[in-house]
């Protein structure tokens, strides 16, 4: 069967949806490094896929193009790690659709830089988004304040930071999206889609690598793969994500990066079912704006 960027994107948009929820789900509040197994389970489940596509090219692959891609892989891998820090403190109703929205910047970026078009109803596409943004924070303060005058004589951690937890899922969106528009760049110049999707994943893998020795070694911090069974439904889950998004990618940027937004969907509504998460009605309506 042929695959289509359309179709590609949607089965990328399907698996990172279904990727949040389940790291969204291994995250244990009180792991300072909870962000660190999962990127360690993403890093493995693509040092695998690496070495299969490797296979597929007869190992006919320049290990320079790790250096040559690393830009694109520090930014991809930069914005993972404080996203995922993030989820120790944000419902993944709420903090997905506010990531999501890098596809709209990597859009605007390529329709700016690269002159690639845009339709005046993706401008105010964007304009909804950054409202969303500004309502989703504004929310989000409200309600860490209600939870504060709540527990007024035990406030926790959560609730302490309150709406500067959306600096996480924000600061995500703004280096996706600029990683995302270099890595149109690249596909359109310099790369084929099976070389940055090795090199990334490469990448990933040492990233992996690295902070399986920091927990273990340097931190003394234990580490079994019993413990992790949700962080590799995810990381099989966004290794798929990744195959279909390159190649969506290449096939269509400037409609394909914001299209593949919309995983916050599948996580909100999975959030919403398998999480048990609840949002007040100010957040869906919210939430629905962004993701319109």
């Amino acid at each position: 069967m042929e695959f289509t960027w359309f179709t590609l994107a949607i089965a990328a948009t399907f698996c990172w949806g279904l990727s949040d929820v389940f790291f969204k789900k291994g995250t244990n509040p009180t792991d300072k490094y909870s962000h660190l197994r999962i990127l360690i389970m993403i890093g493995l489940m693509m040092g695998i896929h690496a070495v299969v596509e490797l296979q597929k090219l007869n190992w006919q692959y320049d290990i320079k193009n790790i250096i040559s891609y690393f830009p694109v892989s520090f930014l991809y891998i930069l914005s993972m790690a404080i996203d995922f820090y993030g989820y120790r403190y944000l419902l993944i109703s709420v903090g997905s659709p506010v990531a999501s929205t890098s596809g709209a910047i990597a859009g605007i970026l390529s329709f700016k830089v690269l002159d690639k078009t845009m339709s005046g109803w993706q401008f105010f596409a964007v304009s909804l988004i950054t409202l969303g943004l500004i309502l989703l924070a504004v929310l989000e303060k409200k309600e860490a304040n209600r939870e504060s005058l709540k527990n007024s004589a035990q406030i926790d951690k959560k609730n302490k930071i309150g709406a500067a937890a959306l600096l996480f899922p924000i600061f995500y969106a703004i280096l996706d999206g600029v990683g995302t528009f270099l890595d149109d760049v690249y596909l359109s110049k310099y790369f084929t889609p099976e070389e940055a999707l090795i090199s990334f994943e490469l990448t990933f893998c040492i990233v992996a690598l690295i902070s399986l020795f920091y927990i273990i070694v340097v931190k003394k911090q234990g580490y079994k793969l019993v413990d992790e069974k949700y962080n590799i439904y995810g990381g099989l889950f966004e290794t798929a994500g990744q195959f279909f998004y390159v190649y969506a990618l290449n096939s269509n940027s400037v409609v394909a990066a914001p299209l593949m937004s919309i995983d916050s969907i599948v996580a909100v509504i999975f959030g919403r079912i398998y999480l048990k998460e609840k949002l007040t009605k100010e957040q869906y309506f919210t939430i629905i704006m962004i993701t319109i």
